[in-house]
């Protein structure tokens, strides 16, 4: 598998679409603050620099790269991997390992795999049109 890092059109986009909170949040599970970094560790009223939030998201990058390398069994071009570095940061490791987006890609499948990309659209079983637009983002 290739040892690819997340391009900057890669962090570009997670920057845009995650945006930059320097004061935690509440965000469904836990606290998340700088660039949606999500943790039982951020506390309510906790503030951060903006390099403290870039240090953050360069701490994430390297979590989520690692899932996306560890699940897929094919090669993939760079941007590719960096958009499923953004989707993977958004969803969870967890979802993408049992995605069907994962299995397509593994079977070389990349027509489906693209496809799938909107089937992840919701939260809270509603659909959002930020996620529609990130799903959109990451297809191309």
């Amino acid at each position: 598998m290739n040892n690819y890092k997340t391009n900057k059109a890669g962090i570009d986009l997670i920057k845009k679409n995650e945006g930059l909170a320097l004061k935690a949040y509440w965000d469904v599970t836990n606290y998340s603050i700088g660039y949606g970094h999500n943790s039982p560790n951020n506390k309510a009223g906790q503030t951060i620099t903006e390099a403290q939030a870039e240090a953050l998201l360069k701490q994430d990058l390297a979590k989520f790269e690692d899932a996306v390398r560890r699940y897929l069994s094919v090669e993939i071009n760079e941007n590719q991997f960096s958009a499923l570095v953004s989707f993977t940061y958004n969803v969870g490791e967890g979802n993408f390992a049992k995605s069907s987006l994962r299995k397509f890609i593994n079977d070389n499948n990349c027509i489906r795999a693209a496809d799938e990309f909107q089937k992840w659209t919701k939260a809270g079983g509603k659909t959002l049109s930020a996620l529609v637009k990130r799903r959109e983002e990451e297809k191309a």
